[in-house]
């Protein structure tokens, strides 16, 4: 291991722990990576070689982590050669990481009550910080996940222990891991998916909302990550409930360390506009800052 950029980011040749896939293309990595994950905070990410004779790395969020165990774990679509490599690497093998990058959410004490909104490969920053809420957040904190894909779910699927009253009855799955914890989640697909909301997760998020009180709704922070339409959607639906959103952003990025400045993307300022690297200034910026009203 070399200290790296900022002396926050490390590079680990990490041994790969598990590996397992999921329909269509989807898979879970497992690398034991004990630097990573004794830094990760959930929105940060890794950047990963996905074979020797590839230069290019390629930025996959960190879902879940254990400090105690020295592993980190992120979830993947395989998509382009890169990817394509990186799926065929067994137990054993050796990937080397450059990472923690970013940064990431800050949950907000003054409004404890995260609701997490999550589209496809932008759902594992958000089961980090599920895990980490329920881990170190306030006792009284009631965190809700709300997560769409189009995809068959790479997770274990039950229908759900928690109550949460006011979400639409076509909603009854969840995801188990976050079940287990006592942390309510629900599903959204226009697949058809058995079990989930039929249509947006941001309408399915939308429709829970606006069934609360005000007192309930001043408790409450919006944390997402996913494709770009449903970032604006989430902007969009908190701008309409006066809510606070913190953004975790999808780019393509060549360095990943803020070098090359090929992942800007412009946000408003209390200076005015500016053009921000979303690997190190980012991933997470306030939704309004990036989708003004």
């Amino acid at each position: 291991m070399h200290p790296a950029h900022r002396n926050t980011i490390c590079i680990e040749d990490a041994e790969v722990l598990s590996h397992r896939k999921f329909a269509d293309g989807q898979f879970v990595l497992r690398l034991a990576a004990p630097h990573c994950a004794a830094r990760a905070r959930p929105g940060t990410f890794v950047h990963v070689r996905c074979a020797a004779d590839i230069p290019m790395r390629r930025p996959l969020s960190i879902m879940r982590t254990s400090a105690d165990g020295g592993w980190i774990e992120v979830l993947y679509k395989v998509m382009g050669r890169g990817l394509i490599r990186l799926s065929a690497a067994e137990p054993g093998d050796s990937i080397n990481i450059l990472g923690p990058i970013g940064n990431g959410f800050t949950p907000d004490t003054q409004r404890p009550d995260a609701v997490m909104i999550g589209g496809g490969v932008g759902i594992p920053p958000l089961i980090f910080l599920a895990e980490q809420l329920h881990a170190d957040g306030p006792d009284d904190a009631d965190p809700v996940a709300f997560f769409g894909s189009e995809l068959p779910f790479p997770f274990e699927l039950v229908d759900s222990a928690v109550a949460l009253p006011g979400v639409p009855a076509a909603a009854s799955r969840s995801l188990a891991l976050l079940d287990r914890l006592g942390i309510a989640s629900r599903l959204a697909t226009a697949s058809g998916h058995a079990g989930c909301y039929a249509g947006y997760v941001t309408d399915l998020a939308r429709a829970w909302l606006e069934t609360l009180p005000a007192a309930r709704r001043a408790r409450i922070t919006l944390y997402a990550c996913g494709p770009e339409p449903m970032l604006a959607a989430v902007a969009a639906l908190a701008r309409r409930l006066d809510l606070p959103a913190q953004l975790c952003l999808e780019e393509f990025m060549a360095c990943g360390v803020g070098g090359c400045a090929g992942c800007t993307v412009e946000v408003h300022t209390a200076d005015g506009p500016a053009m921000k690297r979303v690997c190190v200034d980012g991933p997470v910026f306030a939704g309004a800052a990036v989708y003004p009203a």
